[in-house]
């Protein structure tokens, strides 16, 4: 209801200015024309200062009942991520300030400075002093804010502390693979003729030792609060990007090309529910590049644990190696084993009658 009341109120003030402008236009037929410039303009002056006072109104209001909604609201959910959120509230607060100092110029002179058969203009076409100064200022700020931005860059793709987790994250159309080294630590070849959706989606090299005990996920990924987790990021189709906006994170996923970036998560999914006070709530991996058809669809869950909830998960998870030849697994031989003995009783009893 408040949406189509405010849809409503805006209508209304653009008939009103509409019918104001219509209405200045049979003044200056009736009056002249230089008369009616002249009324023109105080009409416009006092608009200026309607819109600028309005414009105010409507950021603040809108800022009121926005605010919550954005995940500025909410801290971010990495150590790396405060560092953003630092970098976007300098940003804000500078260009914030400066955006509230040129529109109260810009409007006011607009009202102050109208026509006025009392005033002279005073015209000049060039000052060498006023260039260096709306030149210089804004290029030494951009630059300070460049630098930060690329001490932060430099700092989240450089190289991830030694006791960081590694986890391979693969984008396709439209969904995302996760693989975990095993036991050893160490990530095996893939290639990616070996490629095969059924128990293959990222085409290890079964006859790599190394690669026999990596796990693959798919849409979940496990990671654990307070350890620095390292992404080894890639695609197999087409360009993806990465999208960790509660840890403000993101990075490129393209084919054949690996990219790297590294975060610590601060809280666990337990605990950001209970924050947001959102039962439901989840760390999301979305796919921040134009993907195709189904990008839109293309989302994933990040699933921050504590250390005890990820080794009892990554327990129960089977190496992909196992999942693609089940007759290579040794918890299989014993059932194998049990059918064949089974089997040979069996033909002894029937022998005997």
């Amino acid at each position: 209801m408040s949406l189509y009341l405010s849809i409503a109120i805006i209508a209304l003030i653009f008939i009103v200015i509409f019918q104001i402008a219509k209405a200045s236009e049979y003044v200056s037929v009736l009056k002249g024309e230089e008369v009616a410039r002249k009324q023109s303009n105080k009409i416009n002056g006092f608009l200026m200062i309607a819109f600028m006072v309005l414009g105010f109104v409507g950021i603040y209001v809108c800022n009121e009942y926005l605010f919550d909604k954005t995940l500025l609201a909410q801290e971010a959910a990495s150590i790396q991520g405060e560092k953003v959120d630092q970098m976007i509230w300098i940003t804000l607060i500078v260009t914030g300030i400066v955006f509230v100092i040129t529109q109260i110029l810009l409007f006011w002179f607009a009202y102050k400075y109208q026509e006025n058969d009392n005033r002279k203009v005073f015209f000049f076409a060039h000052s060498t002093k006023l260039e260096l100064i709306w030149t210089a200022i804004p290029a030494i700020t951009l630059t300070v804010l460049v630098i930060f931005g690329l001490r932060n860059w430099f700092f989240f793709t450089g190289e991830a502390p030694k006791n960081a987790m590694v986890v391979e994250v693969t984008g396709k159309q439209f969904g995302w693979i996760f693989r975990y080294p095993g036991k050893d630590a160490v990530f095996g070849k893939k290639y990616y003729k070996n490629i095969d959706p059924a128990v293959n989606s990222v085409g290890i090299v079964w006859d790599d030792k190394l690669a026999q005990d990596d796990i693959l996920t798919e849409q979940t990924m496990y990671v654990v609060k307070g350890t620095p987790v390292k992404l080894i990021i890639g695609s197999r189709d087409v360009i993806h990007d990465v999208g960790l906006s509660h840890f403000r994170l993101k990075m490129d996923a393209v084919p054949g090309i690996p990219t790297t970036m590294w975060f610590t998560p601060k809280f666990t999914t337990a605990e950001m529910k209970e924050k947001t006070g959102n039962p439901n709530f989840a760390y999301e991996i979305s796919c921040d590049q134009m993907c195709g058809n189904g990008h839109y669809s293309m989302k994933g869950i990040v699933e921050v644990v504590t250390q005890e909830e990820y080794d009892l998960w990554m327990a129960k998870q089977k190496a992909q190696y196992l999942v693609a030849f089940p007759e290579k697994d040794p918890s299989n031989v014993p059932a194998a084993s049990s059918a064949k003995t089974t089997d040979s009783t069996a033909k002894t009893a029937v022998a005997k009658m």
